[in-house]
């Protein structure tokens, strides 16, 4: 599926449904093992899934790659502040759509919206029997958070960016 030609645009009211369920697949491929059903599955964890996601795209903060023919959603980053630093709360691609570049697409895109917001770091967490995650992380410049490494079962990570070109 590589070579996909991709559109990345702001997540609409409209695509919540397609957002959750795209969600859902995503933990339940890379968590089935190693957590209970119960934390990536259940009406109770679709509800909750739901009402965070559709907050983040009430809020803008949540980017959509999609197929540029055909329009389907393919992965999502949701972000945004959180005590003054900027956080990548989640990125998810289709697991089909896995290793095809709309991981890799999606985080060009939030690293370009950052920097055009003037941010110098970001972090996020990764869950640490996700190692696919992780290297896919480690493989675009996440490193070991040095003040906090861990939170709980997650590995925190940051991000240093290069300044953007600035406008003068």
């Amino acid at each position: 599926m590589t070579g996909t030609p991709l559109r990345i645009d702001r997540a609409a009211p409209a695509d919540l449904d397609a957002v959750a369920a795209l969600h859902a697949e995503a933990r339940a491929t890379y968590c089935r093992g190693h957590l209970p059903d119960a934390a990536f599955e259940g009406p109770e964890e679709l509800d909750r899934s739901r009402t965070g996601w559709g907050a983040a795209i009430d809020a803008g903060r949540v980017l959509a790659a999609r197929d540029a023919t055909t329009g389907e959603l393919l992965g999502i980053a949701a972000y945004g502040e959180r005590d003054g630093v900027m956080h990548l709360s989640q990125l998810h691609v289709a697991p089909v759509r896995w290793r095809g570049g709309v991981g890799t697409a999606l985080h060009a895109a939030c690293a370009e919206a950052w920097r055009a917001a003037g941010v110098r770091r970001a972090r996020l967490e990764v869950y640490e029997r996700n190692t696919r995650a992780q290297a896919f992380y480690a493989a675009r410049g996440w490193l070991p958070d040095p003040d906090g490494p861990r939170s709980g079962d997650h590995l925190v990570l940051r991000l240093t960016l290069a300044p953007g070109p600035t406008a003068e």
